[in-house]
């Protein structure tokens, strides 16, 4: 079995960062398991960890009153779950429910804001792998937007 610093090293989530970077964040972080249909998190609640997906899926949610849980985005295996943690007021934007059995790596957010706080050159390599994830994301609600309001082409 891998120990948490090397699987971080072996995670495109977490390219680029150096030496002993993985170290010092895989001493914030610790493995878990969610079953089928296990919520990881709900929308308003304390944001105070993050999720590097190992084993299965979890499903990002949006909840309606009128409609239920929307499917946002599934997460699979090698990504991440979260990044409220990062910013104030650390509060969750969304829903996340293990689609299947998941195995996590979970990741303790204020003990890693503490140490980015400590050592700003950590801070912002980390703000470069969660950008990264942001940016996708974005990308990919951009286009699932495009596919349900697009207008045919007309600007």
């Amino acid at each position: 079995m891998q120990t948490i610093d090397v699987l971080l090293k072996g995670s495109p989530a977490f390219a680029g960062l150096e030496d002993p970077m993985p170290e010092v964040i895989a001493g914030c972080a610790s493995n878990v398991q969610f079953g089928e249909g296990e919520v990881l998190f709900r929308e308003g609640d304390a944001a105070d960890t993050f999720y590097l997906v190992r084993h299965g899926n979890v499903a990002l949610e949006m909840f309606s009153p009128a409609h239920g849980p929307k499917l946002i985005e599934t997460v699979g295996p090698g990504e991440l779950v979260g990044w409220s943690w990062l910013f104030a007021p650390y509060r969750w934007q969304f829903d996340a429910r293990a689609l299947t059995g998941v195995r996590v790596t979970a990741f303790d957010g204020a003990c890693l804001r503490g140490k980015a706080d400590g050592d700003p050159t950590l801070g912002y390599a980390l703000m470069q792998c969660f950008a990264r994830v942001m940016i996708e994301r974005l990308q990919w609600m951009r286009l699932r937007l495009l596919d349900v309001y697009g207008n045919g082409g007309a600007r």
